[in-house]
């Protein structure tokens, strides 16, 4: 797998292409809000798979799909967030929860 600096060029290229073709100015408010939508999302596919949202037609495969999709729209989104604000995140994983390994007793 792709280290993270890797993943963020490939989904900054893919964000850059979506925003050419639907015309989206991607501003500061934009990445912010981006996050909330697709956080939206995400919850409303889980809840469909633990029989708390509409399902309509699909099946629970289906739903399973849409469900790590969202995932994948999140965790894209967030790390667009983390690159526009200038956001180490891997310094900032070693430093908010890496650092308690080494606390381990």
């Amino acid at each position: 797998m792709a280290g993270l600096a890797e993943l963020s060029a490939r989904i900054e290229q893919v964000s850059q292409l979506y925003a050419a073709r639907c015309d989206i100015r991607r501003d500061d408010d934009w990445f912010a809000l981006k996050l909330q939508e697709e956080a939206g999302e995400l919850v409303a596919e889980y809840l469909r798979g633990s029989g708390r949202g509409r399902i309509g037609e699909r099946s629970a495969e289906q739903i399973r799909t849409a469900l790590a999709d969202e995932a994948a729209d999140l965790f894209a989104q967030l790390l667009l967030f983390c690159q526009h604000n200038g956001i180490d995140v891997e310094a900032a994983l070693e430093r908010k929860w890496f650092s308690h390994l080494n606390k381990q007793p």
